[in-house]
């Protein structure tokens, strides 16, 4: 008897727990929301891996704009291209903050790197900083030359190799860490002292995306860590341990060559308008805030577009005619007695459209990073309260069928006459607003002037006659569960290119 008695009152409270919560939304004129959502878990229970796949298949049934619960936050879930401008445009301040997760604490320093800071003076300088000193216009030209000739060394490495079958993506890794690295100092390391560093961090970054998945649930249910079961934040806290150890030393290293040499001929690097910095306000530029700097830097620089260009290739390998096509588009313009540069890119069209097609199947970061609303907004003709944390699902509005024709289809040529202006939400690879990435300029021609002189200078073609698998792997980025392996032959022009 006591039992049922005890039963009945559970039951009436859960009723009055839903009754209450259907009339509070009623009232506040809060957006949809999925029944049931229940008691401390919210509606986790309707989530699975990959998070950006199965909250698209919710949009899908329940519509464009939901109002979720992930345990103790409130989730706005927004899936189209409107609703996204009307979040990151109109609504830009509101939303410029990002949750403090254990994510942004632990591995973003307390949340004072530049993609989790709070949204306020210490945001807005690391931002200054970033699109003024770093990643301008002036600066990316500055350092053309040393993306060519970076071009020109693995193209080289790739003809010593291609006798046998080549891993892309450390090939790819290869070319983005060497160009950061001379970003940041001027220096080029060579031989084993390279590679040593660059499968040093390579190890760390995939261990950082890996455990920044946006359904941890030790940040949605924080009781789990009150009863001691918070194996990812110790993970997390012994990676940063690692992490800073890498990038003390790599700091103490680049202070040692900027005093041997001279200050002038290092002017222009990324490490000596650091280090300027810190002489004029030492407690602010500090080593700890000069390792945010250089963290951001490598880990976006590499992951991003070598996680594109390793997709893009698999594509290219699936689809042989296209890459036959954009070949022949290099081959025409280019020709066949010099390598393609920068300057030609202008002029490469269906390159670029496979370059965009790429970011559209494969978005770099399919949820863009969650941001979080400062104060009260409404967005979509409904009340959105403060505090609630925004997840765009730029996977979802890139593969839904409403916003793109065929979107599973691979086809770089839905991207002629793409006015990037105008349909700029439909394709977001780098976000949107004022917390969108600085370091567009840098990524892209990084990745148009790679594929360029891989497709120019050598065959593709696949190990096997079965189609490259084309799995996602987990975590906050998209990289491929199966890594990337295909022979390449030196075409007839190519020694003597970089010779």
């Amino acid at each position: 008897m006591d039992h049922l008695i005890h039963f009945l009152i559970a039951l009436i409270l859960l009723v009055l727990f839903f009754v209450a919560d259907y009339f509070r939304r009623k009232y506040y004129n809060l957006p949809p929301t999925i029944f049931p959502c229940l008691p401390v878990i919210g509606h986790l229970y309707l989530l699975k891996q990959p998070l950006y796949r199965s909250l698209f298949e919710i949009a899908a049934k329940h519509g464009p704009i939901l109002y979720l619960r992930f345990g103790t936050h409130r989730i706005l879930l927004i899936s189209s291209p409107s609703l996204t401008e009307e979040c990151l445009i109109k609504n830009d301040i509101i939303f410029a903050n990002r949750p403090r997760w254990l994510y942004g604490k632990i591995l973003a320093s307390n949340y004072t790197n530049l993609s989790w800071a709070q949204y306020g003076t210490h945001w807005r300088n690391l931002r200054r900083i970033s699109t003024i000193e770093i990643f301008s216009t002036t600066r990316m030209n500055e350092f053309q030359e040393v993306r060519v000739e970076e071009g020109t060394h693995l193209v080289r490495k790739l003809v010593s190799e291609s006798s046998s079958p080549v891993y892309l993506r450390p090939i790819f890794h290869h070319i983005t860490f060497n160009i950061l690295i001379r970003l940041i100092s001027g220096e080029r390391y060579f031989g084993r002292e390279l590679e040593e560093k660059r499968e040093q961090f390579h190890e760390i970054v995939k261990e950082m995306f890996k455990v920044g998945d946006l359904l941890n649930m030790e940040d949605h249910l924080p009781i789990l860590r009150w009863l001691g079961m918070n194996g990812l934040e110790r993970k997390m806290t012994k990676l940063q341990e690692k992490r800073n150890a890498y990038f003390q030393a790599l700091i103490d290293e680049l202070r040692k060559v900027k005093d041997e040499e001279d200050e002038n001929k290092k002017k222009n690097t990324m490490i000596a308008v650091l280090f300027r910095l810190q002489k004029s306000d030492p407690d602010y530029y500090n080593d700890k805030l000069i390792k945010i700097f250089l963290l951001n830097l490598l880990a976006a620089g590499t992951d991003g577009p070598v996680s594109t260009m390793e997709w893009a290739f698999s594509l290219l390998l699936n689809h042989p005619d296209v890459l036959e096509k954009a070949q022949n588009e290099i081959d025409k313009v280019v020709g066949k007695e010099r390598l393609v540069n920068e300057s030609d890119i202008a002029n490469l069209p269906y390159l670029r459209c496979v370059v965009s097609e790429t970011l559209r199947l494969y978005p770099p970061t399919p949820l863009l990073l969650p941001h979080q609303s400062t104060e009260d907004c409404v967005v979509g003709g409904y009340h959105v309260p403060r505090g609630t944390v925004l997840l765009v699902n730029q996977w979802g509005i890139q593969h839904d069928p409403k916003v793109w024709s065929d979107p599973e289809r691979f086809d770089p040529e839905r991207f002629v006459g793409f006015e990037a202006s105008k349909d700029r939400f439909r394709l977001m690879a780098f976000g949107a607003g004022r917390r969108a990435c600085p370091g567009e300029l840098l990524a892209m021609r990084m990745i148009w002037l790679t594929m360029g002189l891989l497709i120019q200078c050598f065959d593709w073609e696949r190990t096997t006659e079965e189609l490259i698998d084309l799995n996602e792997g987990l975590g906050l980025t998209m990289p491929k569960a199966q890594p990337l392996v295909a022979k390449c032959t030196p075409r007839s022009m190519t020694q003597s290119l970089v010779s």
